[in-house]
């Protein structure tokens, strides 16, 4: 006697039934867990929030002259659930992927319209924390990882539903360019931990702030490769140049020298900013390194200014604030 699914927003149908008589009249009323539902006395009903959760049937009554009335319900249906949102068109990822810039998002479409729609960037699948407005600027971790955007859409009646961006990839600055191989050495005695020096020094080269910003990438080899990055006993760094301090790392042709003691201990002035042993690392390698690339000696440039990364920070700050990575109008490579 009824036909329709019971699901918000569809419409139930009740048919007269089958009667003995002929020529009868039929009423409707339709029932709510088996209660009367006011006003509902057509052969069909919408169903309403009122009716989720609940068992919908409908009672028949036929009337004929000088016959008694008669009555008939229908089997109940299943609980009445939520309705589903039917994807149009899903939500995407506009903009250009490389680190430092701002990618938004396309709304995605859905039927009907949610009422409200929460937004949520991720990273490699995982929600990125603070990460939920309709704008999004590539960061450190973003590069070389899928970035997504996951939309939340709610209304009431209808089952929340969660759609998902396609990823993309994040991308460094600028395109490789060149790929440089250096070895790694050590000279004299040498106390720090060589397999974190390596990693270390690979991480600063591999991070998107650091020269691979400039497009170019820089890879250990066993033997060869264009220079040396050597960490050596402070003591033995003049034996490099006379140009050369035991106070302070060098760099000496194709030689990118690092003084373990500074590797270790950092310096007084890098103490102050505050920053930390590893960002001195990140400096150290990063400056020396870059005068290979071909950089000279950089100044401050006014108070509070980030400090080159190619001024002579360990030494003073000269009034700007320490920083372990080049600035833009460093990220060029003279020697390419």
């Amino acid at each position: 006697m009824l036909t329709g699914e019971a699901v918000f927003g569809q419409t139930l149908k009740a048919s007269k039934g089958s009667w003995d008589q002929v020529g009868v009249a039929v009423s409707y009323q339709w029932l709510r867990d088996d209660t009367a539902i006011g006003g509902a006395t057509g052969n069909k009903l919408k169903l309403t929030l009122d009716d989720l959760g609940h068992r919908i049937s409908v009672r028949v009554t036929a009337s004929l002259e000088g016959f008694a009335d008669g009555q008939a319900d229908s089997t109940a249906t299943k609980k009445v659930k939520k309705a589903r949102f039917a994807v149009v068109k899903r939500p995407a990822i506009t903009g250009t992927m490389r680190f430092t810039r701002v990618v938004r998002l396309v709304a995605p479409v859905l039927t009907p319209k949610p009422n409200r729609i929460r937004y949520q960037w991720l990273r490699d699948g995982k929600p990125i924390k603070g990460a939920t407005k309709k704008r999004y600027t590539i960061g450190v971790p973003d590069v070389g990882a899928k970035i997504t955007l996951q939309a939340m859409v709610t209304k009431p009646g209808y089952q929340k539903r969660t759609v998902v961006s396609k990823a993309r990839d994040g991308l460094h600055l600028r395109p490789l360019r060149r790929t440089v191989t250096y070895r790694i050495v050590t000279r004299g005695k040498i106390t720090a931990d060589l397999g974190v020096f390596a990693k270390q020094a690979q991480a600063t080269y591999d991070d998107p702030r650091g020269w691979r910003s400039a497009g170019i990438r820089f890879k250990r080899v066993k033997t060869g490769g264009l220079f040396a990055l050597v960490l050596s006993q402070a003591a033995l760094v003049p034996s490099f140049s006379s140009m050369c301090s035991s106070s302070w790392s060098c760099r000496v042709g194709d030689n990118v020298i690092i003084n373990q003691t500074r590797w270790l201990q950092a310096t007084p002035v890098w103490k102050d900013s505050g920053l930390g042993r590893r960002n001195y690392r990140h400096l150290v390698v990063n400056h020396e390194t870059g005068h290979w690339l071909g950089h000279g000696h950089a100044y401050c440039g006014g108070a509070g200014q980030l400090a080159p990364v190619m001024a002579q920070q360990s030494k003073g700050l000269g009034g700007c604030k320490a920083n372990p990575w080049p600035l833009p109008w460093e990220r060029t490579t003279p020697r390419f």
